[in-house]
């Protein structure tokens, strides 16, 4: 079974998707992904695929809506490097779950909400939080606030909401300098960039705004995170690797309070000296090699 084929099956019979009258599956998952994949107008859907416009308005929501419905299936569970890793990008790493960034999808919204979702650059966007492991996919994404939201606001909001991004104690991620460097958070020092927007090469639609309402845009970037995941475990090549260079899906245990986890994003002066310790054992070890 090709990649195609197995995610019309898990649309199907996980995400409840059903083939119409005069409209199979697969029809209605090809449409879908070439908006996502080329930003493709409705006007010229309809025209590839012979349908009225009001058609391929309909099926697009409803695939959107069972790729959703995918999350506990694509959405993957972190795991720590251990203490017995040897790869060398990720040997120093001991504890680590992955890393996260934030990054601005533009967006269209009325004159009047126009402001708010303006961000630092000009753009009328929203501010997304992406979380990935160490095969870049994702675990957990916050979407929704609007572009003028300060990164650091976005991340409180994703480890104190209901279904949260999750750190144990002594566990951490790698984040960009643009977050607070303290306990389940380690940033680089000022001046080294660190970005996660491979994914925006994949998706057109992620790349230029869209003209559908922001609930519907925000969807899309969480489909768009899901499909991500889904490509490489079920692709022989996976097209962004030959270009060169819900979130609620973990299973809590009821016996694990909510002290076993980090619940506010504060600067510490342990968590930099640790910083400065392990960042001095790294410049030794290459110095000796070198």
């Amino acid at each position: 079974m090709n990649a195609f084929d197995r995610l019309c099956y898990l649309l199907e019979s996980v995400g409840g998707l059903l083939p119409s009258r005069d409209i199979l599956v697969s029809e209605q998952v090809a449409l879908f992904l070439s908006v996502l994949a080329h930003h493709q107008k409705n006007r010229v859907v309809k025209h590839v695929f012979s349908r009225s416009g009001q058609s391929v308005s309909k099926h697009f929501h409803l695939v959107l809506d069972a790729v959703l419905r995918l999350h506990l299936i694509l959405a993957v569970t972190p795991k720590e490097i251990d203490e017995s890793c040897t790869d060398i990008n990720w040997k120093w790493f001991k504890g680590c779950l992955g890393a996260l960034d934030g990054t601005f999808v533009q967006v269209q919204v009325p004159l009047g909400e126009k402001p708010r979702y303006r961000n630092r650059k000009g753009d009328v966007a929203v501010n997304v939080l992406g979380v990935c492991d160490q095969n870049m996919n994702y675990i957990f994404v916050l979407t929704g606030w609007e572009g003028s939201a300060a990164d650091s606001r976005v991340l409180r909001d994703a480890i104190t909401r209901r279904n949260c991004l999750k750190i144990p104690n002594g566990r951490y991620y790698l984040c960009d300098g643009g977050y607070t460097n303290g306990p389940g958070f380690l940033a680089p020092y000022r001046g080294v960039r660190y970005h996660l927007n491979e994914w925006k090469k994949r998706w057109a639609i992620l790349r230029s705004p869209s003209f559908y309402d922001i609930v519907t845009q925000n969807k899309m970037i969480m489909a768009c995170c899901l499909l991500h995941n889904f490509i490489p475990t079920n692709m022989a090549i996976d097209p962004i690797e030959c270009m060169g260079e819900e979130p609620d899906t973990a299973t809590s245990n009821e016996d694990t309070t909510l002290e076993d986890y980090f619940d506010q994003v504060q600067p510490s002066q342990q968590w930099t000296d640790w910083r400065d310790t392990f960042a001095a054992a790294m410049y030794e070890e290459w110095r000796a090699t070198a």
